[in-house]
Parts: structure tokens; sequence; C-alpha cells
């Protein structure tokens, strides 16, 4: 699929099956795949930890398109609140990490 450098990458559950280092491995893997060939991710996943931190589009679905938008303010549409509970739905899915450094693209840190 990356041999032709797409522009899109379609990925359905791609670390269903997988333990805990794979997983890590492998989306490591897909973001190096997106930097370096410049390509968007289209990531299909029930991981709501992994969605929401790490992502910067999320689609909700449940059965329909019930919300659209950035993690910060899909965690805030009534429609994710009613489908995941008024006090899960922020604490369940969403982690946004702040720090006063950056990460390189292999995930060490730099200045």
């Amino acid at each position: 699929a990356i041999a032709k450098k797409p522009d899109l990458l379609v990925l359905d559950e791609p670390v269903q099956g997988v333990d805990f280092n794979g997983e890590i491995a492998l989306y490591n893997l897909i973001k190096e795949i997106s930097v370096n060939l410049n390509c968007g991710i289209l990531l299909i996943s029930h991981d709501m930890h992994f969605v929401m931190s790490t992502t910067d589009h999320v689609i909700c679905l449940n059965g329909h398109i019930c919300c659209s938008g950035s993690p910060s303010n899909v965690v805030k549409n009534p429609e994710y609140i009613k489908l995941f509970g008024e006090h899960n739905s922020e604490t369940l899915s969403y982690y946004q990490h702040q720090h006063d450094h950056s990460h390189d693209h292999d995930g060490s840190i730099s200045k």
C-alpha cells in the first residue's frame, strides 16, 4: 500500500490482536510513514485513549456520525457525552500532553 506513496493511508483496527509492545511499535511506524510520505492517515479504532490523545480530527460513529472535530471539542459534544456518560466522557478518553519540550519523530526529547 505504501509503495505507491499514497496521499491517504486507510487503516482499519491496525493493532487488533497485537501485544502492547507491538502496538507501540506499530503506532510509531504509522506516524513515521505519515511523516516520511507526507500522507494523511484515516485510522478506524475503538481505542479511545489512543484516538483522543494522538489525533487532530475525530469522527465519532454510533450508527451514524454523532460528532466530529478536534478531540478537545468532541469531548464537549452532547452526543459524545450521551454515548460515554456525563462523568466518563472526558476522563475516559481525552488526554492532552503539555510540556516545555518537543519530540523528534522517533519520540526522543529535543529542546
